[in-house]
């Protein structure tokens, strides 16, 4: 019996990705655990790993193909001693549309109930298959099926990915005039991109001209750069934080000379492999600021407020072409020396795409460090559906004043950002107060 591979949802926001390349090629045997494709979703681009074994008959999803919905067929596996042939030429159920839904504003409570009812949702609206034969689904995948292919001057068919015609288009380039790298002839991303940086043919009596003006500089020149998967659902999730979520800012400066002694002392007394870092101490201060102050752990859901009884704490990591939050569960009970190997396991992660859904979505609260930048103060966004998000900047040698005398003290300026439904000013300034006491006064987070 035939198996469909599905678009897969790869975090509880998932509704469309992009299939940025399959691994494997059509008469490959596949195994349960393969890795069979690299899918990009809304937080990162991840390696997609095969559910059921068999031989992949067909691939219906080419590379590059945008906008794949979640539940659409991608690919066909013949299971052990079943035809390849056979199943590569049996109809194939309609797929799902390839317009991606909005974005559900609703929190999301626990990230593992979620990535499954994500699941669950994406395979319950199967649609009636076509042929008689029986075909078993794979949870692995499913996708939206590419537009339907354009037409050349003769009338024949050009067949190209949904994104491959996107840039076509806002390059102003003819895809009856490119020759497709993908599967029967497909025209790919990667075709149109490399026909966009090659230099156009010029004709002779142009050439001069044209020569003439290249070295000059064009008022207004740009180009047009598609927005990935990611970006889109970053700004949206963003824009909607800042629409529906009334933001409030509280600064403070916190002194960090005793923090940056202590670092020094347990990293030399600490055993081969640990190296606790100041975001390592400024998580660890974060948490137990929010065991202290219990009201500020807490996120907005319309008729109800959830408190949280654990510092989830979801730490802001930069990877190419977004931002993605993995999560510290529990953050206040662990020690230094488990944080800091934690929290860079979950950035090396995070950066090669290999984080699963339940370490990057749900958390209590955030923070965004800029400070290895050279950022001395900023304000960040509140992360949905968070009540606050830390926005921690570099430290740096200031002038103070203590007792009357000046001195020079290493200061470092954070602000809270707290969505002010459900965390009051005085709330916040109370959790920025104990924040504050555990970054000057390192020992008492070993209290």
């Amino acid at each position: 019996m035939a198996i469909d591979i599905l678009m897969p949802a790869l975090s509880p926001t998932m509704e469309s990705g992009t299939l940025s390349k399959w691994t494997i090629a059509v008469g490959d045997p596949v195994r349960s655990g393969d890795v069979i494709a690299e899918i990009e979703t809304d937080k990162a681009t991840m390696e997609v790993e095969a559910v059921d074994d068999g031989v992949l008959a067909s691939i219906l999803v080419a590379d590059g193909s945008d906008g794949v919905a979640v539940g659409t067929v991608i690919a066909r596996l013949a299971e052990d001693g079943e035809a390849v042939e056979d199943v590569a030429s049996a109809a194939v159920p309609p797929p799902a549309p390839v317009s991606p839904a909005p974005v559900s504003s609703a929190p999301v409570s626990d990230p593992a109930e979620a990535s499954a009812a994500s699941q669950i949702d994406a395979v319950s609206a199967d649609p009636v298959p076509a042929v008689a034969a029986p075909v078993q689904t794979s949870a692995v995948a499913a996708v939206a099926a590419p537009k339907a292919p354009a037409t050349s001057a003769d009338g024949s068919r050009i067949f190209a990915s949904p994104l491959a015609r996107r840039i076509a288009a806002d390059r102003g380039i003819d895809l009856a005039r490119l020759s497709g790298s993908g599967p029967h002839g497909r025209i790919l991303r990667r075709d149109v991109e490399e026909q966009a940086a090659s230099p156009a043919p010029v004709m002779a009596g142009a050439a001069g001209q044209m020569a003439a003006s290249a070295s000059a500089p064009v008022a207004g020149a740009s180009s047009l750069e598609p927005n990935s998967q990611m970006r889109r659902i970053i700004a949206q999730r963003l824009q909607e934080s800042k629409a529906n979520a009334p933001h409030f800012y509280l600064t403070v400066d916190c002194e960090i000379d005793n923090l940056l002694a202590a670092r020094r002392m347990m990293n030399d007394k600490a055993g081969e492999g640990v190296k606790i870092s100041v975001n390592d101490l400024v998580i660890r201060a974060a948490a137990m600021a929010l065991m202290a102050v219990p009201k500020a752990n807490a996120s907005w859901e319309g008729d109800h407020t959830r408190l949280f009884h654990h510092a989830d704490i979801a730490m802001a990591v930069a990877v190419d072409g977004g931002l993605v939050t993995p999560v510290v569960w529990a953050a206040e009970q662990k020690g230094l020396a488990a944080l800091s190997e934690i929290t860079r396991d979950l950035a090396s992660r995070a950066r090669d795409g290999q984080l699963a859904p339940e370490e990057f979505s749900g958390g209590s609260f955030t923070i965004s460090n800029l400070g290895m930048y050279g950022i001395r103060e900023f304000a960040a966004v509140i992360n949905p559906p968070h009540g606050a998000i830390l926005a921690v900047g570099a430290g740096e040698e200031r002038p103070v004043v203590r007792d009357g005398q000046l001195a020079v003290a290493t200061v470092m300026t954070v602000t809270l950002s707290a969505d002010h439904r459900v965390v009051d000013g005085a709330v916040g300034a109370e959790w920025l107060q104990a924040f504050k006491g555990y970054i000057e006064q390192p020992v008492t987070m070993l209290l």
